[in-house]
């Protein structure tokens, strides 16, 4: 305990030098914790979506009491986003429980509304005919998943459910029906997070930790040769770090408190939540003013080894012994196991992540980069030597002779930026794997909307909407339902396609053979649909605003061949009729209007949103994709997004924080080479080395070891993508811009005055 005051004491009177450094790791390691609890409290935050979600689940049973309550829910797409309503119709004389939200079940006409259905209620009214009803009153935050979703309780007769509605029994289930994110693809999420901000993270608070380690070192030597034990010059030093970690901590939760309230109340793009959710949790708490003080602790008593050991040759600044080599077994064991991997995706035979392959890629993964981090100290060593023993320039050889004595000073500067490249390849094959996983198989989705739902002029605005490549109509053959064999009578109807031949070109892959003006057969060769059909065989299609009402259309032996996309309209239909076979001013019966547009996720949004606002109440069948995995697409986004930010912040904040320190530390040694006759240009151009060829060295391998880890993981995970050959321009370019942003930061080391008293205080 008396190390641990003495300690504190040396803190509070040692100069504000001392002062502005403990600063700098207080400030340092909030921003850190910030960040932490942040990527601790987002599985809270997706957990309590998915809870309010179970507890509201109905729980159903097909059969009930006759006077029972009956409920029946639906949920479609309005724009990008899903809106649930639930229709309950409830039993005379029934105490059925009412759902989190609500005090009561609604009875018939009235309305219940989440507050963001009311917004839109009053910025789009068609979309009453949605709820038929009075509103009377909102569902409160207990029964949303998020503050914006869209749901509603609608009250009505049991006569309107009857045949559709089940027997309500309650509400909660164990699990949500939809979650926001699907645990495989959470995994898939975590593992990102980890790799983006855990890993970095990690060594921002070690580099925090560590701040000033050549005058604090000689400090501790100090102590120690007045007398002080080994481990009582341990604890003084660890007791500074600590000190400055657990403000640190207090700090970054603070801080996190205040963006918490912030971000619940503006959002992220796809994923908002209560303020309640992002609460700390005392697990949270405990990592934060536990975990990071422990950890300060342990550098702090490790980087007073030096001083400890031999105090003698600090004091005197003796040639420092030349960093381990052996932590270079970690990099290599970790490029083993990647290399592996990559290797069986050369031979043909790429491994699964089943089992035990799922926990040694993740160990791969981390190994490497940890392994990375740690060898870099004798890389830089090793090269800052090499140079320095061959080169006839003045200016590198005082680069490098500087390096070669204090590889640990500058590396402190750089790497937290070779950290940042290297996860920036791994969030590359997280974004393909997701990619390949949640779009569609085709370049092409296609939307169907009901056609007598729509008036003309919808028809030509959503034909016209930005992102939309075609538009066509879907029309189905009269089938008639007396006919003694019902089955045969459905099997000799037909779905015929109205539209151009430039339009099927543009809903398909290749089409050859059509002729404009003309009825054809559509003929897919890896399609059976139709090849029973009689050339000959008449449809008949009904019409509405035409003298007959019907159209009789003859199964032509001319054809368009075609190849279809998986997820497409095209491929239900046998028949391609041009428009001008329709009569004037007539609209085909059971009929379906089809838009067809890009697959990217972003686009579809983009594209649903637009049918939102032309047809708020028409529904909307996204041909082989639901909403729910849209909406699942756009958090992941979100969370990657956010990861990507975070790692960014931690891996700037960690390039300021040590060449802050590293400026304030270097002032004595600038002021005496400056002394004896060095121009300002040369001390600008060695610094700038001192920075440059230690961060291009780590750069390179942060490079090369991120392509194999990628590469390895999107081999297990199954990607259609296994070598990420497009992601390496954007990678090198980022890296090209991290060496000018050290070159730019390594120059503010020199400045013009000259002040010779930090060369008396030394």
């Amino acid at each position: 305990m008396t190390e641990f005051l003495l300690g504190l004491r040396l803190l509070a009177g040692s100069g504000r030098g001392n002062r502005v450094r403990f600063l700098l790791m207080a400030v340092g390691g909030s921003v850190g914790v910030c960040c932490l609890a942040l990527v601790l409290t987002l599985p809270a935050i997706l957990d309590a979506h998915n809870g309010r979600a179970a507890a509201r689940q109905p729980v159903t049973a097909a059969k009930g009491p006759a006077d029972g309550t009956l409920v029946l829910p639906r949920s479609d797409a309005y724009g990008s986003h899903s809106f649930t309503r639930v229709f309950v119709a409830r039993g005379p004389g029934q105490d059925t429980p009412a759902p989190p939200g609500l005090r009561e079940l609604p009875r018939p006409g009235e309305v219940f509304v989440s507050p963001r259905v009311r917004e839109l209620l009053r910025e789009a009214p068609a979309v009453k005919g949605l709820l038929p009803g009075d509103e009377k009153g909102t569902i409160g935050p207990g029964g949303l998943a998020h503050p914006d979703e869209l749901y509603a309780y609608i009250g009505t007769t049991r006569d309107r459910l009857d045949g559709e509605g089940r027997h309500l029994k309650g509400f909660g289930y164990r699990y949500a029906p939809n979650p926001v994110v699907d645990p495989s693809t959470l995994t898939d999420v975590r593992f990102a997070l980890a790799t983006l901000v855990l890993l970095p993270l990690g060594i921002f608070l070690s580099v925090c930790a560590r701040l000033s380690a050549a005058s604090r070192t000689r400090r501790l030597a100090s102590l120690r040769l007045l007398g002080l034990s080994k481990k009582g010059t341990q604890r003084v030093n660890a007791a500074e770090t600590t000190a400055a970690a657990l403000t640190g901590a207090a700090l970054g939760l603070g801080e996190y408190t205040l963006l918490n309230q912030v971000m619940s109340r503006t959002g992220l793009p796809s994923l908002r939540w209560y303020p309640e959710d992002g609460a700390l949790s005392a697990t949270t708490v405990a990592v934060c003013l536990i975990g990071c003080p422990a950890l300060a602790w342990l550098v702090g008593r490790r980087s007073a080894r030096d001083a400890t050991a031999d105090p003698l040759a600090v004091r005197r600044t003796a040639v420092a012994r030349p960093p381990t080599k052996w932590f270079g077994l970690l990099l290599l064991a970790g490029l083993g196991i990647v290399c592996g991997y990559c290797l069986t995706g050369l031979l043909g035979r790429p491994a699964s992540s089943v089992g035990v392959n799922a926990l040694l890629v993740v160990a791969g993964v981390l190994l490497t980069g940890v392994g990375l981090v740690l060898t870099l100290p004798y890389l830089s060593y090793a090269l800052a030597r090499a140079l320095a023993g061959s080169t006839r320039s003045l200016t590198l050889n005082l680069a490098m002779r500087r390096n070669e004595a204090e590889p640990g000073s500058t590396l402190r500067v750089v790497t937290g930026l070779v950290l940042l490249v290297y996860a920036a390849s791994l969030a590359q094959g997280v974004l393909i794997q997701l990619d390949q996983v949640s779009r569609p198989s085709g370049p092409v989705q296609d939307y169907s909307l009901a056609l007598h739902e729509l008036t003309e002029r919808q028809r030509q605005e959503l034909g016209g909407l930005d992102g939309v490549r075609t538009r066509a109509v879907m029309m189905n053959s009269w089938v008639d339902l007396r006919a003694e064999s019902p089955d045969a009578a459905f099997a000799s109807s037909a779905t015929a396609l109205v539209a151009t031949c430039d339009e099927l070109e543009r809903m398909v892959r290749t089409a050859e053979g059509c002729v404009d003006g003309r009825v054809m057969r559509l003929d897919d060769p890896n399609s059976s649909l139709g090849s029973r059909i009689a050339t000959g065989t008449v449809f008949r299609f009904r019409h509405t605003g035409g003298k007959d009402g019907k159209l009789d259309i003859a199964y032509p032996a001319e054809r368009v061949v075609y190849s279809g996309y998986g997820t497409s309209s095209v491929g239900n239909a046998l028949l391609l009729v041009p428009p001008s076979a329709l009569p004037g001013g007539v609209s085909p019966r059971d009929a379906q209007y089809v838009l067809t547009s890009g697959s990217a996720p972003d686009q579809v949004r983009a594209v649903l949103d637009g049918i939102g606002a032309v047809a708020p109440i028409a529904e909307v069948e996204l041909v082989g994709l639901n909403i729910q995995g849209l909406e699942q697409i756009s958090v992941v986004e979100t969370l990657l997004a956010l990861g990507m930010a975070m790692g960014l912040l931690i891996g700037v904040a960690a390039f300021l924080v040590s060449a802050t320190d590293r400026a304030v530390e270097r002032r004595s040694q600038i002021t005496a080479v400056t002394l004896i006759g060095a121009r300002a240009r040369t001390l600008r151009t060695v610094q700038c080395l001192q920075v440059v060829l230690p961060l291009g060295l780590g750069l390179v391998l942060a490079v090369i070891t991120g392509k194999l880890a990628e590469s390895s993981y999107l081999i297990t995970g199954g990607s259609a993508v296994s070598w990420d050959v497009e992601g390496l321009p954007p990678l090198l370019l980022a890296a090209a811009g991290v060496v000018l942003v050290a070159a730019a930061g390594s120059l503010p080391l020199v400045g013009r005055r000259i002040d010779p008293e930090l060369i008396r205080r030394d």
